[in-house]
This record gives structure tokens, C-alpha cells and sequence, in this order.
């Protein structure tokens, strides 16, 4: 049943979607105001960016340091900003970084933004909470759009990601980041384990496309 729902939707529902999407939209979230352009990842016709977000939700983020990586439209960002996070926000693509200065200006909110592939242009530091939506799919990605899908071939994002991650977290950071079953699984859990951290899950959600997983990305013991 599954597999046929989602080859309609693959014949059906993605066409249209696409269409719909060629053209810069707004979208409103839990009283977040964003305009988000065709070439940025938008969080309201997909699953991981809002179920990541409604798990975050459980913690206490007053004066937290807050770091997004990847963060796109800046969704989650601006929400943990609105809850007085102190919030740094990056992105490899420049129309992301352009947007995401747009929309902290209409949600009223502060976040440090920075251009940025992974850690490389953020100065080290340790942040008390680090959220992470991937790019799931091995390729290599042809256009700054295709960073918020394609991980590489060899899923040089996940490698590049674990490599520096030990220098901006502490002892008690909170590293969240969503994954799903579509997935290189064993990839990313390798890479994280060559350097040092294991993947825990602490929620997973089936829709009718797919499954979903939230790891917290912990030391390895």
C-alpha cells in the first residue's frame, strides 16, 4: 500500500509541487512570518524541518547558546530566538543567508547569520544546543539549491560534519539532527563513529511516505 501511495505521488503530487514552489512564497508557523525564495528549502511541504522543531520544543532555550546548521528559511532558528535563545544561523547557500536576514527582520528577532559550508566560517566555540536537518541523498550536488538535498557521493557532508564537531560542543550540548529512512544509515553512523560520537534516537514518526528518526548525537562512551 505503501509503495503504491508513493509512486502517485511521485506521478501526481511532486509535479505539482514543484510548480507550485518555482515561485518566492510566504508561509506562517507557529506565528513565525517567512518568505522563502524557489531556491531555498521550504519547511512547510516537507516533514523534517517542523518535527524537528516540535521536539525541540521540550527544552528550556533562555539563554542558550543556539546554533542551526543548514537552517534555510531560518524556521527553527527564529523560533528558538523567539524563546531568547542566543542564536547563530548558517547556511551554504547565499540566497538562504539573504532570506534568512529577511525574515529574523520581520519576526523581530536577533540571530547572528553566517555563510558558511558546515563549521567552516563559524569561529570555534561551544554551543549548548546544535540542530541539524541534512541533506540526505548521496550525490553531488550541482547548484546551491541541491546542498539542502544531496550529501555527496560519499556523504562527504556527514564526514566534514563529524570531523569538526567536537570543537563546538561541551560537555552537556544538546545535538539533535533528523534523519530518515532513505538514508545511508550505516554511512552516517560510521562516520560518526570514526570520530567519536554515536547517534541515539529518541523519536521516530511514519507518514505515509517515509520514516522519520530524531538522533541525539552523543560521545562515544
Amino acid at each position: 500500500m505503501r509503495n503504491a501511495i508513493k509512486h502517485l505521488t511521485e506521478k501526481t503530487y511532486k509535479p505539482l509541487l514543484v510548480k507550485y514552489l518555482s515561485t518566492t512564497k510566504s508561509y506562517q508557523y507557529k506565528g513565525i512570518k517567512l518568505i522563502i525564495p524557489p531556491e531555498v528549502f521550504h519547511p512547510g511541504f516537507f516533514f523534517s524541518t517542523k518535527l524537528l522543531l516540535r521536539y525541540i520544543n521540550q527544552f528550556f532555550l533562555q539563554q542558550k547558546t543556539f546554533l542551526e546548521l543548514g537552517a534555510g528559511s531560518g524556521l527553527i532558528a527564529i523560533y528558538a530566538a523567539k524563546k531568547n535563545a542566543i542564536v547563530t544561523a548558517t547556511d551554504i547557500n547565499p540566497v538562504a543567508i539573504e532570506y534568512l536576514k529577511k525574515n529574523s527582520d520581520v519576526n523581530n528577532v536577533s540571530i547572528t547569520i553566517i555563510h558558511s559550508n558546515l563549521f567552516k566560517n563559524i569561529q570555534t566555540q561551544q554551543f549548548d544546543f546544535i540542530a541539524i536537518n541534512p541533506p540526505y541523498y548521496k550525490k553531488q550536488p550541482s547548484n546551491y539549491k541541491e546542498y539542502a538535498w544531496y550529501c555527496g557521493e560519499n556523504g562527504e557532508y556527514f564526514h566534514d560534519l563529524f570531523c569538526s564537531l567536537t570543537n563546538y560542543v561541551h560537555v552537556t550540548s544538546v545535538i539533535l539532527m533528523i534523519l530518515c529512512e532513505g538514508c545511508d544509515m550505516e554511512m552516517i553512523h560510521d562516520a560518526a563513529a570514526k570520530n567519536g560520537f554515536s547517534l541515539n534516537c529518541v523519536y521516530k514518526r511514519q507518514n505515509l511516505f517515509e520514516k522519520d528518526f530524531i538522533f541525539e548525537i552523543k560521545r562515544a562512551e
